[in-house]
């Protein structure tokens, strides 16, 4: 090749390289003026739906206020959840997907509660010896706490004061005494967990130099948690009666009504 050949190969060659580069610079350009001209795409529009869920079987204000903490957590952060604590109530706004969600929670949640029959057997023993036994029987809600109580509304003087011309008024406030028993009942594993409180009282015998504003109440009390099995009795302990040599022994069953 001489000289001339070489001096057009190179002309070529920047010419196509001229034509190329003027096509990449054009199409970056009008790339940019493309984006410039785009407009930014407007966030779409989501429909709100409101609807209001009334709670049939939870009645508690703490039962309503657990499910609308489990609604906040699990809808989408532009949901918004309301309690009615007057009407049992849940309002709630959002997309058509939180409200069939909610829906779907609330079905779950609001469900019937069990039933239990709680009988008590109360043995008295007297130096060892079974003297005689009663039963108590309560029904109670699963959740709920279930209180009976069987005695004697005792009038206790606190006081007194003057009343004028008509003298000195007392002052009188009635205690129960006798035996008294909570029970909190719920499902737990295939059996039936028990939170109870067992309270014996009665009013103590005055003795010589105390006056009537000292009234002495003796009181025995047995409390605590408990598994059974349905339909099984269970121990749950002993109590002494107080100002006497008996004892009585604490037996309970439960079984479920429905």
């Amino acid at each position: 090749m001489n000289w001339n050949e070489t001096g057009r190969t190179w002309k070529y060659a920047r010419a196509l390289a001229g034509v190329t580069l003027g096509l990449v610079l054009g199409t970056s350009a009008w790339a940019q003026t493309q984006a410039a001209d785009a407009k930014p795409a407007e966030p779409k529009v989501v429909a709100e739906v409101y609807q209001t869920f009334y709670l049939t079987n939870l009645t508690q204000l703490t039962e309503l206020q657990d499910v609308q903490t489990d609604l906040r957590n699990m809808l989408s952060p532009h949901a918004k959840v309301y309690g009615i604590p007057s009407q049992n109530a849940l309002s709630i706004k959002g997309s058509a997907e939180d409200i069939a969600l909610a829906e779907k929670m609330i079905a779950e949640l609001d469900k019937p509660r069990k039933v239990y029959r709680l009988t008590y057997t109360v043995t008295e023993k007297d130096n060892g010896k079974a003297t005689g036994s009663r039963s108590l029987t309560l029904v109670a809600v699963s959740g709920e706490k279930t209180v009976l109580k069987q005695g004697d509304r005792v009038p206790i003087v606190t006081g007194s004061y003057e009343g004028g011309t008509s003298g000195p008024n007392t002052q009188v406030q009635y205690m129960d005494v006798g035996l008294s028993i909570e029970a909190t009942v719920e499902g737990f594993g295939g059996g039936v967990r028990l939170r109870t409180k067992v309270e014996q009282s009665r009013v103590a015998e005055e003795k010589p130099g105390s006056g009537p504003h000292d009234p002495v109440i003796q009181q025995t009390t047995l409390e605590g948690t408990s598994t059974l099995a349905p339909g099984k009795p269970l121990l749950l302990g002993s109590l002494d009666v107080p100002g006497s040599t008996r004892r009585q022994e604490i037996e309970v069953v439960a079984e479920v009504v429905k």
